[in-house]
């Protein structure tokens, strides 16, 4: 129809066509839908990954504290020889009596095989000066035993150690024990070792001393105020019940050994660890069984390893 009323106009059939064709096109053309907005891009911030704070560690300070016992110290020897076979140093030494004299020899620098060497070819005359009862206040003088200790250590002062020690003795006035860090090594090592009616007291400076198994048979709180952290104790006290006293010697070591047990078991107390080698049958005054000490040293500290590594892997803060 549209067509038809288009035909009469000039030029109506081109006009007819161009409306055919836009009424087309409009049908083809889908609508244009309406612009949306754009959402604004959000740039989160880089947040950089937190670094914890770093601190640093260190190993505890181990200490050695070396007991009292006269002949059965040898077994001290073999307790560092196993220290040392695993690559353990202590940091500090504290010794009592025959504790202070493998203390004093290891703390100048003597490694383990020289102190055993030291042990067999030692002996008792080197240390033995006897003296007359009526005429002395002991035994012996223990003057041979200083002498013995300066030429072995080339009469270093306590002061010049490779290591730390300290050598613990008896004030007589007074009952205090008294820790030797400075001065004449041997004459220390001399007073801690003067048991009482064995040895005769040692004058240092005006004061009298005497054995520091008085005050403490083990060293363990000397120990730990030295600086350590962790303190290794070696108790080679004898027990009544496992050792004969067969001559008078013997029983004066045996009496004292018997004072100092319930001190020890105080002192011991306060150690992390406690090693004891097995010495039954032993007593204070058989220089003959030292190689067996020196055995039942190694033996007891290599049993007691597992739980030192333990105790020196837990590691303190610089």
């Amino acid at each position: 129809m549209i067509l038809k009323r288009f035909q009469w106009f000039p030029g109506g059939r081109a006009w007819a066509c161009a409306l055919a064709l836009l009424i087309t096109g409009c049908a083809l053309v889908p609508p244009q839908a309406p612009d949306r907005p754009v959402p604004p891009v959000v740039v989160e911030p880089v947040v950089p990954p937190v670094t914890p704070p770093v601190t640093l560690t260190r190993p505890p300070r181990l200490g050695l504290a070396l007991g009292g016992g006269a002949a059965r110290g040898f077994a001290h020897i073999g307790v560092i020889q196993e220290l040392e076979r695993v690559g353990i140093r202590p940091d500090l030494l504290a010794g009592t009596s025959a504790g202070s004299l493998v203390a004093t020899f290891y703390a100048s620098g003597m490694p383990g095989k020289e102190l055993e060497r030291l042990a067999l070819r030692m002996q008792e005359a080197e240390i033995a000066d006897w003296s007359l009862p009526i005429l002395g206040r002991g035994l012996l003088r223990g003057e041979a035993l200083a002498r013995y200790v300066r030429r072995t250590i080339d009469g270093k002062l306590l002061e010049d150690m490779a290591l730390p020690v300290g050598v613990l003795a008896t004030d007589l006035h007074t009952g205090r024990g008294v820790l030797f860090r400075r001065g004449d090594a041997a004459l220390a090592v001399r007073a801690s070792s003067a048991v009482p009616g064995v040895f005769a007291p040692v004058k240092i400076g005006g004061t009298e001393y005497v054995d520091g198994g008085l005050t403490a048979p083990v060293p363990v709180r000397q120990a730990r105020e030295m600086g350590a952290e962790i303190v290794l104790a070696v108790d080679i006290s004898a027990t009544p019940e496992t050792n004969a006293a067969t001559g008078n010697l013997d029983v004066l070591l045996q009496t004292f050994a018997i004072m100092g047990q319930s001190i020890n078991r105080h002192e011991l107390a306060t150690a992390d660890l406690v090693v004891r080698p097995v010495l039954n049958g032993m007593g204070g005054a058989d220089f003959s069984s030292r190689e067996r000490a020196i055995e039942a040293g190694r033996e007891a500290m290599r049993a007691a390893l597992p739980r030192l590594n333990a105790l020196l892997a837990q590691r303190r803060p610089l």
